[in-house]
């Protein structure tokens, strides 16, 4: 069973919107990659438009958008998601994944492109509310 937790980054307010992603929702994110653009009805955000900006797997190791594939690779880094250079001009080899989302992947992301008619606050307010009846 594929589950994602995806981070809905709204850039005109500044806040960020969670949520659990699962089954058929979650496998149409498996194989799309950091930088495409995903249709809100897919995930059940009608009339959203959203950008994959990075992610991370279940031990917390971060997507880069520059390595290719799904997997986890050694990579030497200058800065960037995974690592952060103490002195002026320091590299150093990091384990991190591909821009890929694979199954492997646990959070997603996402940063709104295009809004729809309902705010995204008013969408996740209902959706808390049906699976806490349910």
């Amino acid at each position: 069973m594929v589950k994602f937790q995806v981070n809905f980054n709204d850039p005109e307010t500044g806040k960020t919107f969670k949520a659990q992603i699962t089954e058929a929702k979650a496998k149409s994110l498996v194989g799309v990659k950091i930088g495409d653009t995903v249709d809100g009805k897919l995930l059940g955000f009608a009339g959203y438009e959203f950008v994959i900006t990075g992610g991370s797997d279940r031990d917390g190791t971060p997507m880069r958008p520059d390595v290719h594939g799904g997997g986890r690779n050694l990579v030497l880094l200058s800065n960037g998601p995974g690592f952060r250079p103490k002195r002026k001009g320091e590299r150093r080899r990091k384990r991190v994944r591909g821009s890929m989302i694979t199954e492997d992947t646990a959070q997603i992301n996402m940063k709104i492109v295009k809004r729809g008619k309902k705010s995204l606050e008013e969408i996740m307010t209902s959706v808390e509310k049906v699976s806490a009846t349910a």
